[in-house]
């Protein structure tokens, strides 16, 4: 009996580890290509702790800030919770869990995600069930990534999105086999560090050209839910003491409206909330858009995220008072490590660029 009972347990851990295996092939790496974004929100985790300032937000928070020059130039602890299409209540539930993790002195959201309302159909091709994942999948397991996954279900892809290809992402990507490449097999048990501090360098120029030019909207009210996840970011901040800063990062496309700016400005001032329309300052931080993009104007490239986080250091320290923490020893260790990374990064992708 006890010889069957000693098998029957190995038979299940082969099996676990056989799975264990598997999923790990198979799920995506995010390692190589475009789609590298797809690996910040788990990078976090090894860097919890000690961070002064968390930025919360989509591609717009992800590549317009470097953390590195904010420490370079002010000694501020940053760290960019961003990860691409990441939605308001992405955003909210991202911000909850953070708090398990530390209590930064000033959480910073980007605003542009209160266009989003509710999750949408495949037919939107900006909210779909693979953005979803980018920011899900990366998430260790608490309740409040069990409460972001309810949130961000779409309805016509709920049978994707169920709870249990989450719990076992296998269930999700068991039919990858003919999609596997190289990157598979090298980081199927290891995976690289695609970021700094959350910031993803990009080191190329396109210039911006032609202005961005977009129809006008029927409505420009935010919606109901946009609101609601909004009242929850800054209901949780002040119960936890932390300056909740809002802003709209200098990106020219996504539009983002006068009627849209209007609302935030009154939303801010009734709730006492430091609220930075980055656009307005363009001149003033000195971003110019035949050479701080990549891609037209729709995000920055290195060169302008280190502009955008200068200025925007000076305001996190003037105004909200973050702390210089290039005094204390131990932290300033750490982020020389993490400075020396960057620049070796920025000077590599300069030079595969040429």
């Amino acid at each position: 009996m006890k010889k069957k009972i000693a098998l029957l347990l190995s038979a299940l851990v082969l099996a676990g580890v056989i799975l264990f295996c598997l999923q790990a092939l198979l799920v995506p790496k995010y390692m190589v290509g475009k789609h590298k974004e797809g690996a910040l929100i788990s990078e976090y985790y090894d860097n919890a702790g000690n961070n002064d300032v968390i930025f919360i937000g989509d591609c717009e928070v992800y590549e317009n800030f470097s953390p590195i020059t904010m420490w370079e130039k002010y000694g501020i602890t940053s760290y960019i919770r961003g990860s691409a299409q990441q939605l308001i209540w992405q955003s909210y539930y991202l911000m909850e869990e953070t708090f398990q993790y530390e209590t930064p002195k000033v959480m910073v959201f980007n605003v542009l995600s209160m266009k989003y309302d509710t999750p949408k159909a495949t037919g939107d091709q900006s909210q779909r069930e693979a953005y979803n994942r980018m920011t899900l999948d990366g998430m260790r397991w608490s309740k409040s990534k069990w409460d972001s996954i309810y949130a961000s279900m779409t309805e016509e892809e709920k049978e994707k999105e169920a709870m249990y290809s989450y719990l076992l992402p296998l269930l999700r990507y068991h039919d990858r086999w003919s999609q596997l490449t190289a990157e598979d097999f090298k980081y199927w048990f290891k995976r690289d560090t695609v970021s700094d501090n959350g910031y993803l360098m990009q080191t190329g120029v396109k210039p911006l050209e032609d202005e961005h030019v977009e129809r006008p909207l029927v409505n420009y009210d935010f919606g109901e839910n946009s609101w609601y996840y909004l009242d929850k970011m800054t209901e949780l901040c002040k119960s936890k003491g932390v300056q909740l800063v809002l802003i709209k990062a200098p990106a020219l496309s996504p539009v983002w409206w006068p009627q849209w700016d209007a609302q935030i400005e009154e939303y801010a001032a009734e709730n006492d909330l430091l609220y930075i329309n980055m656009l307005e300052y363009q001149e003033e931080i000195g971003i110019d858009w035949s050479t701080d993009t990549y891609d037209t104007g729709l995000h920055l490239n290195v060169y302008g995220a280190e502009k955008a986080a200068d200025w925007f250091g000076k305001v996190l320290q003037e105004q909200c008072g973050v702390p210089d923490r290039r005094e204390d020893t131990q932290i300033s260790a750490l982020w020389a490590e993490k400075a020396e990374v960057y620049h070796n990064r920025k000077k590599e992708m300069e030079q595969n660029k040429e």
